[in-house]
């Protein structure tokens, strides 16, 4: 169904997206329903057709419409937007979850009881005396910053973090570089910012550096880069990549990267950042949330001055801070030698599994490459939506890199996200066999 013209009205921009978004909600306009070409509603309108094309533009940043090329401009359909670690898996074993185990996780009984102390009350500093002597440790060597200055400010994770870093860095229509494929999060900050988002690809070194000069020449005004882990490709930046980044970056100095290293204490590599030491704008967000739990939600980050004023408005005593009990069960967990070393434990234990079902993998014909992090990324020769309906007739539900692209194309991915350092070894064997046989089916 096509739109009548007519039914659409506005001089400026902003009131013809108003108008669309009217008939939307009144149900004049319908999932799918075509919008008039901008040519036709520009002359219908009697404005400039540039003018219908900034119209377009803001309802397609807002979700409410989806530009289809040579079909048209089209009423957006009311998907469900796909989230970390949650799946409708019903009978089926859920292998895309991107959870950690559960039994890696260090007991938190004795560090809720002794965060029971002294009340904290409203004008008090936002940071905890011990756990602000501890985060100075974690972040400063790693930041461009000197040790005893050090700007360090919490949230309430690592998204939260880097949804008020960009919030402070941009406006409505700003364009962000962020890797592609793309950590889920990052996508629905971007799409809920209305911000535009430019994809950088990542290789086995991590972000590229052609994606980067690209990005830039675009006019980005902030990069979002995860230097370890990378979700969900597991890339990790090497020396030479990250130098290299480091390299383009500084002829951009005002351009504000964030750096989230979530992986942080259970990552496998050595962390190597893209910021050098004149650059001006920066941030590095570290959260404990893989290692302490996901509800343990608080996050580190380290920043320029300028942009730590700017969080520190937003963080302060009485609106937005993070709870001073989290803030003593985090340093209490994060000082205790044991529940250190059930950190390390878990992250041997998912470098050491991936690795092992990687080579199973391969061993079948299907060459596989664990990097690091919680899942593997798994290339296929095949459609990834194809094997994905083959395997929930065999019982399992897998995640495919569609839902990691930060542009949909028409042309289906080739990769799977697998979530296995929780399986036994017959469960992985079982998988492994059922996952070959539904790439032979669907060739």
């Amino acid at each position: 169904m096509t739109t009548d013209a007519a039914a659409i009205s506005g001089g400026t921009a902003a009131e013809i997206a108003d108008s669309v978004r009217g008939l939307v909600e009144r149900g004049h306009l319908s999932p799918g329903d075509a919008l008039p070409p901008v040519r036709a509603l520009a002359e219908q309108l009697g404005v400039n057709r540039n003018t219908a094309v900034a119209a377009y533009r803001v309802l397609a940043r807002s979700g409410v419409v989806v530009s289809q090329g040579r079909a048209g401009t089209r009423v957006a359909r009311r998907s469900r937007v796909p989230q970390e670690g949650f799946a409708d898996a019903g009978s089926l074993r859920d292998v895309g979850t991107g959870n950690p185990d559960p039994h890696l996780i260090p007991d938190l009984g004795p560090a809720l009881a002794a965060a029971a102390g002294r009340h904290v009350l409203y004008g008090e500093p936002t940071i905890d005396r011990d756990l602000l002597a501890w985060a100075r440790e974690w972040m400063a060597p790693d930041v461009p910053a000197d040790a005893e200055q050090l700007r360090l400010t919490l949230t309430s994770g690592a998204v939260d973090a880097v949804e008020r870093l960009l919030a402070q860095a941009l406006q409505r229509d700003d364009t962000v570089a962020l890797e592609d494929p793309c950590f889920l999060a990052s996508i629905h900050l971007a799409q809920l910012g209305g911000y535009r988002a430019v994809p950088v690809p990542v290789d086995a070194e991590g972000m590229t550096v052609d994606g980067l000069r690209d990005a830039l020449a675009q006019g980005v005004r902030a990069v979002v880069c995860t230097p370890r882990a990378q979700n969900p490709t597991g890339a990790s930046l090497s020396a030479r990549r990250a130098a290299a980044l480091r390299e383009v970056m500084s002829a951009h100095p005002y351009v504000l990267v964030v750096q989230d290293d979530y992986y942080s204490y259970l990552s496998r590599q050595p962390f190597h950042s893209i910021v050098g030491p004149e650059h001006q704008r920066w941030a590095l967000v570290r959260s404990v949330s893989k290692f302490a739990g996901p509800d343990m939600c608080l996050a580190v980050t380290a920043c320029d001055a300028d942009t730590a004023s700017r969080l520190e408005m937003r963080l302060s005593p009485g609106t937005t801070w993070v709870s001073h009990l989290l803030q003593r069960i985090t340093h209490s967990v994060m000082t205790d030698e044991a529940a250190l070393g059930l950190i390390d434990q878990a992250g041997a234990h998912y470098a050491k599994r991936n690795a092992g079902f990687a080579a199973l993998l391969t061993e079948q014909g299907l060459p596989t490459v664990a990097g690091d992090g919680m899942s593997l990324w798994v290339g296929l020769p095949v459609s990834a939506r194809a094997v994905a309906e083959r395997m929930t007739r065999r019982g399992w539900l897998v995640r495919t890199g569609d839902d990691f692209r930060l542009e949909q194309t028409e042309e289906p991915s080739r990769h799977l996200r697998l979530t296995v350092h929780d399986l036994g070894d017959e469960d992985a064997a079982t998988l492994v066999a059922d996952l070959v046989e539904a790439v032979h089916e669907a060739g």
